[in-house]
């Protein structure tokens, strides 16, 4: 039964700080804009495609004869 008289004012200063930071996520705009950072990845995509001739295709390796 003591271990309440610790249990409840920890449980209420974690809430308060879980409070405290969201609040200040809000005023800082954190939660401004969620959508752009998810299509800014699709979109960012500077390298070139492959050439699709095939020119630089190697042929497969040979197996080593001696297995």
């Amino acid at each position: 039964m003591s271990i309440l008289y610790l249990m409840i004012p920890m449980g209420i200063l974690i809430v308060i700080g879980a409070l405290w930071a969201f609040f200040w996520a809000v005023d800082n705009d954190q939660f401004d804009d969620l959508e752009s950072p998810a299509w800014r990845i699709l979109l960012d995509d500077e390298t070139k495609p492959p050439d699709p001739g095939g020119a630089t295709e190697q042929p497969p390796a040979e197996q080593d004869p001696k297995r």
